[in-house]
């Protein structure tokens, strides 16, 4: 503990919560020094030379003199790596679930099958493996290219290094470094949810899901989601590696540099640290939208929210009461706002223990729940992973029966500090416990709740010094195998969602689940969203939030956002304003504040703020046919909602540095404004033509134009051609067509259908082109479209 820990534990002394703090930290602290294996001494181990392959279905297993690789590529193009005898199963990540209805759990899914086409064959310095979207080579010291069909380098894995505790021949406790190289011109981006973003820039990030400690802001770093998983873009082309391995772990990232020295490009290149482990990775490629396509065939496909989860939401830390919380929902009612969802924190559970009421202050919570109904607005409950400690709790006597909680090293539970005080821990790792836990879910269903959001599960524990977490010797079932916190703690988030979804599934089978997790893992999409966490009130937390929104969106989890207005402190009108008009183009939108921040209703900024908020909102309600129709194609192809400008253009350079705009599906760029007086935007093209919504004014891409952002609206453009279902004056369904060019066609696609439940959705598909000088619209056959029409732009 250094001095300014040592400083802040002292400080916190001073209340019964901050000594349970101090205690709590100790006991963490004594634990991993009884529990924790030492590293010590360790043996230096690279693979060596190649003594022999053996070719098999798929692939091949390639064997060094110290090391073995396994190179599988399995159908639909991903290529597997596995060294050291490292499989792809078991693994929390994979989920090889049903196209349509409810995910499977952790390690329920399944690995894809093998392509039997591909076949490991000599090469000139090693072995080879073609398949029909890349071509593997491994060199005779076990470095690993991938190549395009082309024969252009996409990346380079060089030969890893371990380091094997003495007197063992590796394993789990073994730490490994890899070094890989990519094209001089290539963007990284991913590796979760970073508020510096969305392309990452050289530097070291860690792997351990994290609570910063109050609000961030772009600096931070680690956050609540981090994934092994980076998406890489050149002018070779794009591919994602996804290391499947829990540990802590850290990634630097080295910029490339073209021409560097006497003319050669440097390459780019990355260097994954991991704590233990095994050292397995998969390597998907193509276009931004095959490869998202690909990565969420193996992880699970973006669960789809039900439709009013697509709506405006309002939370708050500290709404107290039913009386505030009818207030409220008033207050939306009274100034003509649409509100989809009130969301209650903590403040509405008794003591703060999970999965309870404070019966003074919501006396009659489904009343409440029916009153709110029938005026629309459904209600969603936090839900904390800790347990209160406290015998005689009904949740946590049955914990206790069920042997739920997380243990230490000695057999006894892990004592940690929450909001209810001194708590013990589920261990989501364990089926049995993940089944437990979900039928808890009853009780939420009971009081009227329509959706739930998981909170402090990266999982979080004051501590008044030191890592804010489990004891990493807490041991953990995982999945039968039995292991450690190193190994469970960054998938106890999605361990947790894995429980809440499944239990709503079979508590109510005929609802889609509402769920989100503010940490997790790869493969959380399969049950549901996330959002921002605690970001910080201030210009750089607004920046910060569509950062994250697009990097967690290219990890494969496409439906989250922002604390619109920030978690802390009292937003400026301008800077709430401008929030909130991002929000409204963001899947998950939502406002919400701490117990001590600024209120965040819209009337609360002045009757100008409210103006302008009462028409973004008005703009959502239009677009929201259109958003449901981005959440079916996000579950059939893993195409986020929210994408950055390049998606359609990746060997555009110009494009892959941009993070201060981004396309709405395939049809809408929108360009907020993240600077404070601002009232021009310049922003950078794709391809195409584009119309400037509010202005029909049509803009060639592939150029840099200046758009109008006064107070009342940010910059929003179509692109030519586009078919996008809206909501007309009625509510129902109509297309809004923007002119192609004249040389051109356009289209679009509309899901319409069950809005909460299982059915299976229609797929409209739409064509647009000119005829005889008007434009025209039909379905993909020549059929009339059957919606009502509107046209604008006028083609050029």
């Amino acid at each position: 503990m250094d001095a300014r820990a040592l400083l802040r534990s002292v400080r916190m002394a001073g209340s019964a919560q901050g000594r349970r703090t101090v205690a709590a930290a100790w006991r963490r602290e004594r634990a991993d020094a009884r529990d924790l294996p030492r590293y010590g001494a360790g043996r230096a181990r690279v693979p060596g030379a190649v003594v022999r392959a053996e070719p098999m279905p798929g692939g091949g297993t390639v064997h060094f003199a110290r090391s073995v690789l396994r190179v599988r590529v399995a159908a639909g193009g991903a290529v597997f790596c596995g060294w050291d005898g490292a499989a792809p199963e078991p693994s929390y990540a994979l989920a090889a679930g049903p196209k349509w209805g409810p995910a499977p759990g952790p390690a329920e899914g399944g690995c894809p099958e093998a392509d039997a086409r591909a076949l490991l064959e000599p090469d000139q310095d090693g072995w080879r493996v073609v398949s029909e979207r890349m071509t593997v080579r491994v060199s005779a010291h076990g470095a690993v290219e991938f190549r395009t069909p082309g024969g252009r380098l996409l990346r380079r894995e060089l030969p890893p290094r371990w380091w094997d505790p003495a007197g063992t021949d590796g394993g789990h406790g073994t730490r490994w470094v890899q070094r890989s190289e990519t094209p001089a011109d290539a963007r990284v981006y991913g590796l979760g949810g970073r508020a510096a973003g969305p392309r990452l820039a050289a530097g070291t990030y860690r792997l351990w899901n994290t609570d910063p400690g109050g609000s961030f802001e772009p600096g931070d770093d680690p956050l609540y989601i981090t994934m092994p998983v980076q998406l890489v873009v050149s002018d070779s082309g794009c591919h994602l590696v996804f290391h499947d391995n829990t540990w802590d772990g850290r990634v630097t990232l080295r910029d490339g540099e073209e021409g560097a020295g006497s003319g050669h490009d440097r390459y780019g290149g990355c260097e994954l640290r991991m704590d233990g482990g095994p050292l397995r990775y998969w390597v998907v490629a193509g276009t931004p939208s095959r490869v998202l396509a690909g990565w969420t065939a193996l992880t699970g496909r973006p669960a789809v929210p039900p439709r009013w989860a697509l709506g405006h939401q309002h939370a708050r830390w500290g709404f107290g009461s039913a009386q505030e919380v009818r207030r409220v929902a008033a207050g939306y009612r009274e100034h003509g706002l649409p509100l989809s969802a009130l969301h209650l924190d903590i403040d509405h559970l008794d003591g703060h223990r999970v999965f309870t009421v404070d019966r003074d202050r919501f006396p009659d919570l489904p009343g409440l729940a029916r009153e709110l109904g029938e005026q629309g607005v459904r209600l969603v409950s936090i839900v904390d992973p800790a347990v209160k400690r406290e015998p005689g709790l009904a949740v946590y006597d049955a914990g206790r029966a069920a042997d739920a909680f997380v243990r230490d090293g000695r057999g006894r539970e892990v004592r940690g500090v929450v909001w209810p005080g001194e708590a013990v821990f589920p261990d989501f790792t364990d089926p049995a416990v993940r089944t437990w836990w979900g039928g808890l879910y009853a009780e939420r269903l009971a009081q009227g709740f329509s959706g739930v959001w998981h909170d402090m599960n990266e999982p979080v524990s004051f501590a008044a010094f030191g890592d804010p977490t489990l004891p990493r010797s807490a041991r953990h079932a995982l999945e039968g195998a039995g292991g450690d916190h190193r190994q469970a703690h960054n998938v106890y988030g999605l361990a947790m969602a894995a429980a809440g979804y499944r239990g709503l599934c079979e508590l109510r089978p005929e609802q889609r689940p509402f769920l989100f997790s503010r940490s997790g893992w790869a493969g959380m999409q399969r049950y549901g969203g996330t959002w921002s966490g605690d970001v910080a009130t201030g210009w750089e937390g607004l920046r910060a939030s569509l950062a994250l929104v697009l990097g967690l969106g290219l990890c494969g989890v496409p439906y989250s956002g922002p604390d619109v207005g920030g978690f802390t402190g009292s937003p400026s009108p301008e800077l709430y304003l401008r929030w909130f008009q991002l929000g409204a183009f963001l899947p998950f939108f939502r406002t919400h504040s701490a117990i001590d921040a600024g209120r965040r209703e819209p009337w609360e900024f002045g009757p100008e703020v409210l103006g302008h908020a009462r028409a973004a909102l008005a703009e959502r309600a239009r677009l929201l046919p259109y958003l449901d129709t981005l959440a079916h194609v996000a579950h059939r192809t893993g195409a986020p909602y929210v994408r950055p400008l390049w998606w359609n253009s990746p060997g555009d350079r110009a494009l892959r540095d941009c993070g201060d705009a981004f396309l709405l599906g395939d049809s809408l760029l929108v360009a907020p404004v993240l600077e404070p007086g601002v009232t021009m935007r310049s922003v950078r093209l794709p391809r195409g033509l584009w119309y400037d919504t509010a202005t029909g004014e049509a803009h060639r891409g592939r150029t840099r134009v200046r758009l109008a952002a006064p107070p009342g609206r940010i910059p929003v453009l179509a692109r030519a051609g586009a078919v996008l279902p809206v909501a007309g004056d009625g509510g129902a369904v109509e297309l809004e067509v923007w002119a192609p060019r004249r040389d051109r066609t356009g289209g679009g696609v509309v899901f319409t259908g069950d809005p909460e439940g299982w059915r299976r959705p229609r797929v409209e598909r739409f064509v647009s082109r000119w005829a005889e000088g008007a434009v025209v619209v039909e379905r993909d056959g020549g059929q009339e479209p059957g919606y009502p029409v509107r046209v604008r732009g006028a083609g050029s």
